[in-house]
């Protein structure tokens, strides 16, 4: 038997974290461990029970999901976290991605999308959908200086150690393409491509795809 996805609520509505439990309690691979109602009560939860997946509201009283991301993202770099909002585009939970947070749900998202988000962040990778990605970066653009050296190779150091096709596989995770879809772009297998995002999130020091959009914009990579 594989081993259960462990996963800790958090949201400041009783009845939002009994919704998601009944859903996740359905699931023979996801286990509910435990609930909190604000971020401080999370970061105690998390210490105590060492979940894989964080469901986080972003907007509760005392410390709100931002900062407990930041906190757990910190502290616990082996735990996902993945934000929970009303609106697609909450600052708040941009905010929190920026944070550490490994995807983004919305919470009217049907049951189907939100077990197979807490699968895809527990095996590492991240949430990140074509529509949200492109109004995330919208929103990060509206925070960026307009960068100076227009080229379309920034000398950002941090893009120095990555190879010419792993900045194109770069630049294409940055338009929101999954693993498939760059992978038919460019004509190569999954596999392949796979390798070579993970190769360019451990030369970013990145955990996963949203910190890597993140880097391709603040180095100017990708234009905005």
């Amino acid at each position: 038997m594989t081993e259960r996805i462990r996963v800790l609520l958090v949201d400041d509505q009783a009845l939002m974290r009994m919704g998601f439990g009944m859903v996740l309690g359905a699931e023979d691979d996801l286990e509910v461990v435990g609930e909190a109602g604000d971020g401080a009560a999370a970061l105690t939860q998390v210490r105590a029970l060492h979940p894989d997946v964080v469901l986080m509201d972003v907007r509760m009283p005392g410390m709100n999901g931002i900062e407990a991301t930041k906190h757990i993202a910190a502290e616990h770099p082996e735990v996902r976290v993945l934000v929970l909002t009303t609106f697609d585009l909450d600052e708040y939970a941009f905010a929190a991605l920026r944070a550490g947070a490994s995807g983004f749900l919305l919470k009217d998202s049907e049951p189907v999308a939100l077990v197979a988000a807490i699968r895809t962040v527990a095996s590492g990778d991240a949430v990140v959908a074509p529509r949200v990605t492109r109004r995330m970066l919208e929103l990060f653009a509206l925070h960026l200086p307009v960068a100076a050296d227009t080229s379309p190779h920034p000398g950002d150091p941090r893009l120095a150690a990555l190879t010419p096709r792993e900045v194109e596989m770069l630049q294409a995770v940055a338009r929101g393409l999954s693993n498939a879809e760059i992978a038919a772009e460019f004509v190569l297998s999954e596999a392949t491509v796979k390798t070579h995002v993970g190769n360019i999130l451990a030369k970013l020091e990145v955990r996963d795809r949203v910190q890597a959009v993140i880097v391709a914009y603040e180095s100017g990579l990708v234009e905005h």
